[in-house]
Formats: C-alpha cells, structure tokens, sequence
C-alpha cells in the first residue's frame, strides 16, 4: 500500500454487521488452503521483494498469469497477452559520455559528479584558482563556510551553493567546481531521484583526495575539460489482465497490486536498520492478489452473467499508482461502460478480536448504502465505512474517471512496510471470509445494471501529513517533471478557487519554486491559515498566476 497516503487515512462512519459463527466446508477449506499457497509464493525471498521492474515482478506476474489461465479467464493486456507495460520514471543518471580531466588526468567517478539540473555542455578552460574571472571555471572550497556555520542549526549547504552558483553565472563564470577539504561532512552526493531547478552553469562536485591532488595550491592555473551529460532513467512495470467475457453491456473490475518494496531501493520503507533486507509484503499486498485470483475463480463458476469481469493485478503501485493510473488512461475495456471497480489492498490481517474490515468508498454510488444494509448481515465481521472515493491505494486511479468503487481494507499493523510482513502472519480463514463478503457483493449487482456514479469528499495532498495548510489537490505521483501535477482538485479548498483544473502543473508558490511533491509539502509549511499568496501555474505551454488564500 502506498506510504505517501496512508499516514492519516481517516474511516468517518461505522456500521457493525451481526457475528456468527461459520462451520468451514471442504470447499472452503480448499479456497484457505490455495490462498496460503498463493501467498506463500508471492511472499517468498526468491521474488526479492517484487518491486516493480524486477526479476522479482517478472516471477510474480508470470505466476498470476498462469493462475488467470487456469481459473478459465482470457487474455486482456496488450495484444491480447496477459501483461500491459508501462514505463516508470526513475530519475537521471550521469551519461556515460560525461567526463572530467584535470590537466590531462581522467577524473573517474565516484571522483566527481555533476549537479542534477546542471545544462548539458562541454568546457574547455585552463582557469587559475583563486581568480574569478569572467569566461572561466570558479572554484569553491566548502571548508571555511562549514567551520563558519557548525554550530549554526540554520545553515544549509545546498541553499549556500544555490546562491553561491547564481552569483558565479551573474559574473559571467562558465562553471563552479565545488569541492571540501575540511573535516565538516557536507552531505552532498548524486541523487538520481533528485528533482532540481535547471542551473545556469555546470556544478560540479569533486571529491576531497582528488581536490587535496589538484586544487591545494591556490595560485596554480589547471586545465580542465569538463562535460556533462544526463540520460533518463526508467525500467518498465507491468500489469497482469484477465477477463471473463460473459457479452454483457457493462463490465466490473476487481483490482489488487503485487508490486512490493523489493529490498528498500526507492526509501519507501518503514524499516530504520542499515541492512537491506528482503520485504516480502505478504499482507502488502500478496493477500490481495490471492485474494483477486480466488475471486475470479468463483465467478468464473458462478451464475451472475449479467456484467463482464475485468481480474487486473497492477504494479508500481508502492511508487504512486503508476499501474492503475496507466491503465485507466490506457485501458483495454471500455472504460465507459465500467460498472464499478473493488479494490483489494491489504486484507490478510483481519483480527479475530475486533472482525473490522474497512470498506472505502462507499459514498461513490447511491447504491452502496442500501446494498451494505442487505449484504452485512450475515457476515463474520464488522464493517468501518469511509464514504471517500480516494485514498491509499489503486481504486483512486477509477474514482477519478468517475467510476464508483470500493476499498477493502483490515488495516495497518506493526509489520507494515517492514521485512516482518511474512506469510505465516496471514489470517487465511479472515482472508477467505472477506472473498466470500465481495462475492454477495457483487451478487447483489448482478440485476442492478449500471451503478450511478457520486461525486465524494477527496482527501487532499496535506491533509495525509498534517500540514496547517493545503491546496486541495490531488498529486499526480507519476508526474517526472519539475513541479507538482494535480490529477484531481477538491472543491471549495483554495485550488480550486484559485482557478486550478485536473492536469495543471504547481510550478511555484509565492517565492518559492516548488520542484516535487515533497519540495511540494516543504513548501506549504512556509505559510499558515489566512495567508495569501499567488501561484504560478503550467497548463499545457501556457504559464498562469493567480492568487490563493489558504
């Protein structure tokens, strides 16, 4: 489940069904006993954790796939295969073509590194050290300001070096080779990830023994030849599709990811340790992709031919929805004639004392209030009802092309985004339960046709971590691009009466350039309720300002 979300999920009504006790028959105990297989695997340290793009994804959606297959479904990726591709974004590298010498010796990284948002260009120059001339290399030597500053808790070296470089470019410098050779840390390193403001100049970072080599004599001219290149970085994720064709008008979706954390690549854990441990995310979310594969087994079998049914187990989830956002963008159904959508995240944790399983989205159909009267009574559980149609996980991507959806949920526990998150803490029977739940779910659709769709609250980007002010919007988390893309704006909050629209870009607020979504969050906390301020806007190739009051 998507960590950036999950901080302050917050479940607003709560309706108890009526306990009672279920004898398991064989049938039932073979559905358990195929759910802790399914589990089991995906949950294995030889899936390394499924992050998406992996060899461990691979293992995971082939394994899904041949379930779908042997469960009666047909193909319904790309070109009729089981898998739909889409591209992650995984930030810049330094390009090979990217070199540094100082006179005449290669400098080979992790030597150097360039500055994300240094402009691609190359330099040739025989500058002296100390001089800062026009037309040439500066150098800078970090040493001095970190003394200067050590007992200085406001100082920040990157805000330093921003002025710094902007100063260099206004005297007409035509790069800045930074480097320390103190004993202060700096903490400066290449991130790849790293989302910055494009430079001016080439910054370059050149580590302390080769700058103690080359630049200790201050008076000394060096011949450098720099150049510097980037090249994007991606590696490709993949959503496995399976469909039950039954010729009806309308067609429901059921939806679990399977991507995981892999081994903690891309910071998204929990876990403090220096290791890098495997995270096999049983619970998160192995439990519902067993869950989806159980499902569309019983309705393959069922009688309730009245809708089509889409069996979609999205990757890249763990990243910001990339999967379900592809795939509602680039859908192999008719995305208009979408029923609704049931999402499955993190279901295998449901506790014998309290029996909760949450259910979201109920306030995205007229239909779900009566239905949920019906349905519930005869379940071992209690339901917690959240009326959003947005929240931490895949059924947001559908909720926002207006489709009615429903979360299942058995909430977050200790194990959550850690390496703990193991098979054997499965509660396969609860799990079983719930499948059985969505199944008379969807039997009370069958003869209701096409649910009507309705518009619910949206829990702002803000609001998940307790910020004293937010925009109200929804991030687009795919987005690669400097600044912070909406895919949805709450009504009545300051977006939308700023005049913003789904798909514009936040490119700065007030004074300050706002360059990612957690630059994004760093951002909002410069101001407080009342405030106002003007926000610059991309849409499309147009740039708009207009005010904001939070």
């Amino acid at each position: 489940m998507f960590r950036t979300f999950i901080a302050s999920y917050i479940f607003i009504i709560v309706l108890p069904g009526i306990s009672i006790a279920q004898k398991l028959k064989k049938a039932d105990k073979a559905i358990i006993a195929s759910l802790q297989a399914h589990v089991t695997y995906l949950a294995d340290d030889k899936l390394e954790g499924r992050r998406a793009g992996s060899n461990g994804e691979k293992l995971a959606m082939e394994y899904i796939a041949g379930q779908f297959e042997k469960a009666g479904l047909t193909p319904k990726g790309d070109n009729n295969s089981w898998y739909q591709a889409f591209e992650i974004n995984d930030g810049k590298e330094i390009g090979n073509q990217t070199y540094l010498l100082v006179n005449g010796g290669e400098i080979k990284r992790p030597g150097f590194f360039p500055f994300p948002g240094s402009p691609q260009t190359a330099i040739e120059a025989a500058p002296s050290i100390a001089l800062r001339e026009a037309g040439m290399p500066w150098f800078l030597n970090l040493k001095e300001e970190l003394e200067n500053n050590k007992n200085n808790p406001h100082f920040d070296v990157r805000e330093y070096l921003q002025q710094q470089v902007k100063d260099a470019a206004k005297k007409k410098a035509t790069a800045v080779l930074i480097y320390n050779t103190g004993d202060i840390a700096d903490g400066l390193e290449y991130d790849e990830k790293e989302k910055a403001l494009p430079l001016p100049i080439p910054v370059v970072y050149v580590q302390k023994g080769i700058a103690k080599k080359y630049f200790t004599d201050e008076s000394a001219t060096v011949e450098i030849k720099l150049k510097t290149v980037f090249t994007d970085k991606k590696r490709t994720g993949h959503n496995v599709a399976g469909f039950i064709d039954n010729g009806a008008a309308t067609t429901i979706v059921a939806g679990a990811h399977f991507d995981h954390l892999g081994f903690g690549e891309d910071n998204n854990t929990m876990y403090k340790g220096a290791d890098k441990p495997v995270y096999n995310g049983a619970d998160d979310n192995a439990s519902g992709v067993a869950a989806l594969i159980e499902l569309s087994k019983l309705l393959k079998a069922s009688k309730f031919k009245n809708n089509n049914y889409l069996f979609i187990a999205f990757s890249g989830e763990e990243l910001g929805l990339y999967g379900s956002k592809y795939f509602t963008e680039h859908p192999t159904i008719d995305l208009a004639k979408t029923n609704y959508m049931i999402n499955m995240d993190m279901v295998g944790r449901l506790n014998d004392s309290n029996k909760t399983v949450t259910v979201g989205g109920y306030g995205t159909s007229p239909e779900w209030g009566n239905l949920f009267k019906t349905v519930s009574a005869d379940q071992n559980f209690i339901n917690r009802y959240d009326s959003s149609g947005t929240g931490p996980s895949d059924h947001t991507s559908f909720y926002l092309k207006d489709i009615p959806v429903l979360f299942f949920f058995t909430g977050v526990h200790s194990d959550y985004h850690r390496p703990t998150d193991d098979a054997e803490k499965i509660n396969y029977t609860g799990e079983y339960r719930i499948i059985k739940y969505i199944f008379k779910i969807i039997e009370a659709t069958n003869n209701k046709g096409k649910l009507a769709f309705s518009k619910t609250r949206e829990t702002p980007a803000g609001d998940r971590v307790k910020l004293s002010v937010t925009m109200g919007i929804l991030p687009d988390y795919t987005f690669n691009g400097n600044g912070v893309r909406a895919d949805g704006i709450s009504e009545g909050r300051p977006a939308q009466k700023a005049g913003m629209k789904p798909g514009d870009i936040i490119v700065q607020l007030g004074n300050y350039p706002v360059l990612s979504v957690e630059n994004y969050m760093q951002v909002l906390n410069k101001f407080k309720k009342g405030d106002k301020t003007t926000v610059k806007l991309k849409r499309g190739e147009q740039v708009i300002e207009a005010e904001v009051q939070f």
